[in-house]
């Protein structure tokens, strides 16, 4: 039996167990994730991230993470902020401007430091998508038609978002129904490869949207970084909100921003450690 070192992060909430790569290899993630993720027979958390170095000399680190159910996610906003401050405040870099590779591509990370203490990170997220017909295959209407948007209550907009995985965002009266209709929208026949799901509702003036996310394959988490982006565009999009919004998650708050000079989505908020540890395997 060996032992492993690990550190647990969280970003607005949305939890995950980093391992340095450099110094730990872990040779079945996907079995681990399942394993190590179980909030009563594991450390708990909504997945397994990976730090490694970068396969490429345009990126000064690397991130694979895969959710609680084993499956491998494209990219997390929330885990490479989480990764920005350990990568800084652990030693492995003097930068503030820190380039991670991704399968959604490499991400910029700028880190908001005072007194070597990474404050907030702000991720560059990259263009936004609005159709991926590997991701989204059809038009609304057979969602409409379908029993579980009768489970959404009163929806006045819904948009498919890609932000490298896929988003579909549901604008409704009642952001509750997560729990209901989250894992059956995942599963929708309208999405080839599973699908993140998030339902939103605007404050007055648009510019502060509370949202709930189902996951795909993690559930209901405590926020999403890809997901706060996803309904932040689909707001923009739709004309209900400005191209800044606050997300206001679970867990906690994230900022956007959808500039128009680059059609860049910019997002900013917490990195937060938890606690280090060692496990067996």
């Amino acid at each position: 039996m060996s032992k492993i070192c690990f550190t647990k992060m969280h970003g607005c909430g949305n939890d995950y167990i980093y391992v340095n790569q450099m110094e730990n290899k872990i040779a079945d993630p996907q079995t681990f994730s399942i394993q190590w993720s179980d909030r009563h027979k594991g450390i708990g958390s909504d997945g397994l991230v990976l730090i490694d170095r970068s396969p490429v000399p345009e990126a000064d680190f690397s991130m694979r993470i895969f959710n609680a159910d084993g499956s491998e996610a494209m990219m997390c906003g929330n885990a490479s902020r989480c990764i920005g401050k350990y990568v800084y405040e652990r030693g492995l870099t003097d930068k503030t401007e820190v380039r991670l590779f991704t399968l959604s591509g490499i991400k910029t990370l700028l880190l908001h430091v005072t007194d070597h203490h990474v404050d907030s990170v702000t991720v560059d997220m990259g263009v936004p998508v609005l159709e991926n017909s590997n991701q989204y295959l059809t038009d609304h209407s057979s969602l409409l038609a379908s029993d579980v948007y009768s489970l959404c209550g009163v929806t006045t907009f819904m948009r498919f978002v890609s932000m490298g995985n896929p988003h579909f965002v549901i604008f409704t009266d009642n952001v509750d129904v997560v729990s209901q209709a989250g894992p059956l929208l995942e599963h929708h026949s309208s999405f080839p490869q599973r699908c993140n799901i998030e339902f939103a509702s605007l404050s007055a003036n648009g510019t502060r949207i509370r949202t709930r996310v189902w996951e795909r394959g993690s559930g209901i988490t405590q926020a999403c970084g890809t997901g706060a982006c996803a309904t932040a565009i689909a707001a923009a999009v739709g004309g209900l909100s400005p191209r800044r919004s606050t997300i206001v998650m679970d867990g906690g708050e994230l900022d956007i921003e959808w500039r128009e000079s680059d059609n860049h989505i910019y997002m900013t908020g917490p990195a937060t450690f938890a606690f280090d540890g060692e496990i067996e395997y």
